[in-house]
């Protein structure tokens, strides 16, 4: 029964990934491998660091980063998506300007904000009886399967979607910031 509360959870957790991963493939048209490796690593990576990083923390410092994380992964969110969604309007030479949105900071921004959730789960994970560090590897390994899934889904959508792909991407960024905002608020 805890293997399947544990995939349950960890599946759970690998949405945003997954989602924020179809929308780059599909506004790229297509990510290389290196590219989908390092989505893959980086949001695994702070799947599984994020439940050990609430666990360790405890109860207390969480409560008080409880009140505002909601409002940071919307507004993280929020700026890469508007960004990709501005750039969906600009001629094809001039987009990013180079910028390969899978490294550095934007590859950061997008990692935390699609693990804050899991900070909180770190809080559970003793509750429901699991052990934080094998939990924390099964989170972290679903959602690293997930994010490869993902890129491979995105440029079949994006062909689908056509010129408008990125557009598309961008709006599905925002969109699951403001599902994560629109959640937290709702549990106030």
């Amino acid at each position: 029964m805890k293997i399947i509360i544990l995939l349950g959870l960890a599946l759970a957790l690998a949405v945003d990934a997954f989602a924020v991963t179809v929308g780059l493939a599909c506004a790229l048209s297509g990510l290389k491998r290196s590219q989908a490796f390092r989505l893959a690593f980086s949001f695994g990576f702070f799947q599984f660091l994020m439940p050990v990083i609430g666990w360790l923390i405890g109860e207390n410092l969480l409560k008080l980063i409880s009140h505002y994380d909601h409002w940071v992964a919307f507004g993280l969110l929020v700026l890469i998506g508007g960004r990709m969604a501005l750039e969906s309007f600009r001629p094809g030479d001039k987009k990013y300007n180079g910028k390969d949105l899978t490294r550095g900071w934007p590859l950061l921004t997008l990692a935390v904000a699609t693990s804050l959730d899991a900070l909180a789960t770190g809080l559970s994970l003793p509750v429901l009886g699991l052990n934080v560090w094998v939990a924390s590897l099964v989170i972290g390994l679903t959602a690293f399967i997930i994010t490869l899934i993902g890129s491979r889904l995105g440029p079949a959508l994006g062909q689908i979607l056509g010129r408008r792909a990125e557009l598309t991407g961008g709006l599905v960024l925002i969109l699951i910031g403001c599902k994560i905002l629109f959640d937290h608020l709702g549990q106030a």
